[in-house]
């Protein structure tokens, strides 16, 4: 591996390093909100539920993002961060930076696109 990706890699490591505690602490922060009583009359209790649910919602967009920066971790310790899953070339420092959890490359995501949409309709 080259010294540039090298950097490149540890950079994103840095950046995965630094959303993984943000979202744990979002998670943490997030905990709260799902504990509280509901009281009072019907129209409080269905806002207090409707918060609720909107909590659960982001809690659970959190934990998937949090699933996909472990997954990018091992990938870094095993070698084989920033190769693309569809077209096993590898990833560009642009888009690695930008998403550095991504498994895959522009050209992955297409591909993965429009295979979605073929088997969608």
């Amino acid at each position: 591996m080259s010294k540039t990706r090298n950097d490149l890699y540890q950079k994103c490591k840095n950046k995965l390093l630094t959303s993984r505690q943000n979202i744990l602490n979002g998670l943490r922060g997030s905990s709260d909100q799902l504990a509280v009583t509901i009281s009072g009359d019907e129209g409080d209790i269905a806002k207090a539920l409707d918060d609720q649910h909107t909590s659960l919602v982001q809690r659970e967009k959190l934990m998937a993002q949090l699933r996909e920066i472990d997954l990018a971790l091992e990938r870094i310790e095993q070698g084989t961060y920033g190769i693309c899953e569809e077209t096993e070339e590898e990833i560009e420092a642009d888009r690695l930076m930008a998403i550095p959890w991504t498994r895959v490359s522009f050209e992955g995501a297409e591909i993965r696109e429009t295979n979605q949409r073929r088997y969608a309709t």
